[in-house]
């Protein structure tokens, strides 16, 4: 289930289709309408099991992530690097001073918080990613081209 979850995370925005073109069902518009009663700025997406709403809350851009009974799988939103835990950048600055942050995100479900970080410098691509724990593992290391 966390593989799907974070596969969703990764992919929505490349495998989503608008909601002009898709018909989000009933279980799944009034969970969302329970659970964000004051969003604004709604778009729908959908993947292949799955609901996106994208939306604005307390100023806030995030994506909740709905399966086809109107269960709430997952919420991600983006964040700056001093919206991360005290730990998460004190690490940050010691180990990986060297690259920049080209992407960072946290990832909310059931089984607790995560962070996604993407980090860059002039060859490599690292993707970082940080549970309950508050410590960093590399999630992904790719060379550029």
């Amino acid at each position: 289930m966390k593989k799907i979850i974070f596969a969703l995370v990764i992919s929505f925005s490349s495998l989503a289709m608008h909601a002009e073109n898709i018909n989000v069902n009933e279980k799944v518009l009034t969970a969302f309408k329970t659970d964000f009663v004051t969003a604004d700025q709604v778009e729908w997406f959908a993947g292949p099991n799955y609901f996106k709403a994208a939306f604005r809350l307390n100023d806030h851009q995030v994506f909740a992530f709905y399966n086809q009974e109107g269960k709430l799988l997952g919420l991600t939103r983006y964040i700056l690097t001093s919206e991360l835990p005290l730990r998460l950048q004190a690490s940050l600055k010691k180990s990986y001073n060297q690259y920049w942050v080209s992407d960072l995100f946290e990832a909310a479900r059931e089984e607790g918080t995560s962070y996604y970080i993407t980090l860059e410098d002039a060859e490599t691509k690292l993707v970082l990613k940080a549970g309950s724990d508050n410590t960093w593992t590399v999630y992904e290391k790719t060379k550029k081209a």
